[in-house]
């Protein structure tokens, strides 16, 4: 089952903001003449940071799968994580720091292994935790403060 990543004002915010606002930079220094032939490089370099934040941002999606598990994909960065490597799910919390193929607050931080986190949003919070206790029943989950189930 495929999970798109829900998307907040905050972020929404940030990453269409800085797009548009580095867009506009270029687009006025174009314009207005500014501009010079050898100066084309940085409009290279502009576009191709504007490109990765409207990849990041509208490329994020999960998948569960009973054969592959948890895949997850946000613009070029991919990976994926069995269901039986997966310890603890905590909902409602934010991961600030960390590998986070993300595009809202209040996500899911999911435990896997010993140490590893990742930090998902999925579209609806309790709809992918109950697909994921369809696949492995044994997951802990919690709100980051009890256990739920």
């Amino acid at each position: 089952m495929k999970f798109n990543s829900r998307k907040d004002i905050l972020f929404s915010f940030i990453i269409l903001g800085i797009s548009v606002f580095l867009t506009g930079i270029m687009f006025l220094d174009i314009v207005n003449g500014k501009m010079e032939k050898e100066g084309y490089w940085p409009l290279f370099l502009v576009f191709g940071v504007v490109g990765l934040l409207l990849w990041l941002f509208f490329g994020t999606n999960y998948e569960l799968s009973e054969k592959d598990g948890l895949i997850y994909r946000s613009g070029p960065f991919k990976g994926k994580i069995n269901t039986d490597r997966i310890t603890e799910i905590i909902k409602g919390k934010t991961l600030w720091v960390g590998f986070r193929p993300a595009t809202a607050r209040k996500g899911l931080i999911i435990k896997y292994d010993k140490y590893n986190e990742l930090y998902i949003s999925p579209k609806t919070n309790e709809t992918f935790i109950n697909k994921i206790l369809e696949l492995r029943s044994g997951i802990k989950i919690s709100d980051g403060h009890k256990e739920l189930k």
